[in-house]
């Protein structure tokens, strides 16, 4: 199996939409039934249209195993530092557990690195335990205390 990671495509969004959809919280917030909902279409582009946020596919041959969004935002912060935001991994299923997406996760914290990042963070929903025990293994420590707003 070789696994390359690249910029997202247009045409991935089905294939990104159905990862998010594949877990007990997703299937209650996504909606992954073609063709998608607009709103998919127009955060993608969105996001395609901003230099420091990027969606990236992990890609098997022509297969997509996994997808994440991670942005670098400029601070003041740590005297000035960019930080880096990690949100929405998924590996699909039959490929959890193997380590795909502990490499993905560090392909991602590096690229956060080359682009100057003094921290790389994330936030996890907190019933995702199995998720927390994740991060810790690639090498997240719980830090702080998230707060979130729906609106």
């Amino acid at each position: 199996m070789t696994i390359v990671y690249r910029d997202a495509l247009e045409a991935d969004l089905p294939a990104i939409v159905q990862l998010l959809a594949d877990d007990p919280l997703g299937a209650q917030r996504e909606d992954a039934s073609v063709p998608l909902l607009p709103a998919y279409l127009a955060a993608f582009q969105a996001i395609a249209t901003l230099d420091h946020q990027r969606l990236v596919v992990a890609v098997d041959v022509e297969r997509i195993v996994g997808t994440m969004q991670f942005l670098v935002v400029p601070g003041l912060s740590m005297r000035g530092a960019s930080h880096g935001y990690i949100e929405a991994v998924r590996i699909v299923a039959d490929l959890r557990g193997r380590g795909e997406g502990e490499r993905f996760v560090r392909w991602a914290v590096a690229q956060c690195r080359d682009a100057g990042c003094g921290t790389v963070q994330l936030v996890s929903e907190g019933s995702r335990t199995a998720a927390h025990r994740f991060w810790q293994k690639c090498g997240f420590v719980p830090s702080h205390v998230g707060f979130k707003m729906r609106l």
